[in-house]
């Protein structure tokens, strides 16, 4: 009986993950382009066809129209159902590590825009301001419940930001985006000066690996989006940052 609860609890997140997953798509469109989010109707980029109800439930309506428009049958972008598929799934991961919480819910928020963040910094390299306010208002809601911790909080959102800010006063920008700066002092805010710490060089070494092999497959250039990066590093910092200071601690022989 338990596993059947803990199954059902499961797919209601996933459920919420997806149907959420649906909206940062129409951010990730609409955001580079400065349009409202909320104001007018979802509708298909080629034909301008507005969609109904029944073309926007969740991975089902891509799946039944095998990709394409209704009306003109133009194709849809993959990113539809991969980035659904994505925020559902991560949700869940996101409560089955951290449990049924508030700070469940604040950390799935987190994750869904890291999800924007990262398409939308992938295709046009640039960080939207407004992302990562949300991210910075998520952060001073999660420290306000862990209050006792506040110093902590406060110190990692300028842990990582301030040496990166440094670099891009420096190099004019050239080394690294503002974008990032101010990614990495909202996220320091979120997970505090050692987990943001851990992100960073997550990030960085993910970056680095990653990038090498494309510009060795896709013969992709020097220049990088390190957005996405940066946030696959918060993202395994926030869920299991404790778990891998204190592996990193003990590899160093030192017992906490």
């Amino acid at each position: 009986m338990e596993v059947l609860y803990s199954i059902l609890c499961y797919s209601v997140v996933f459920l919420y993950g997806i149907i959420i997953g649906s909206f940062l798509n129409v951010c990730i469109f609409r955001i580079p382009k400065k349009e409202s989010v909320s104001k007018s109707r979802s509708h298909c980029m080629a034909c301008g066809y507005q969609l109904r109800w029944y073309d926007l439930v969740p991975i089902m309506s891509y799946v039944c129209l095998k990709g394409r428009c209704r009306k003109c049958r133009e194709k849809i972008s993959i990113q539809y159902p991969l980035v659904e598929a994505l925020n559902g799934i991560l949700y869940v991961i996101v409560f089955l590590a951290n449990g049924y919480n508030l700070t469940s819910v604040i950390f799935c928020l987190v994750v869904s825009a890291l999800i924007v963040l990262s398409v939308i910094d992938w295709r046009i390299y640039e960080i939207p301001l407004s992302v990562n306010i949300v991210i910075f208002l998520l952060a001073v809601c999660h420290t306000a419940i862990d209050y006792q911790n506040w110093i902590s909080y406060v110190i990692g959102m300028v842990a990582v930001s301030a040496v990166l800010a440094l670099l891009y006063y420096f190099s004019g920008g050239k080394a690294i985006g503002g974008g990032d700066v101010k990614l990495m002092a909202a996220a320091g805010l979120l997970l505090g000066w050692q987990k943001i710490i851990v992100a960073f060089l997550l990030g960085c070494v993910i970056g680095s690996v990653i990038h090498v092999l494309r510009m060795k497959i896709e013969k992709t250039g020097s220049v990088l989006a390190m957005g996405p990066y940066l946030s696959a590093g918060i993202v395994l910092a926030m869920l299991w940052g404790d778990e891998m200071i204190r592996w990193y601690l003990r590899l160093c022989g030192i017992n906490i």
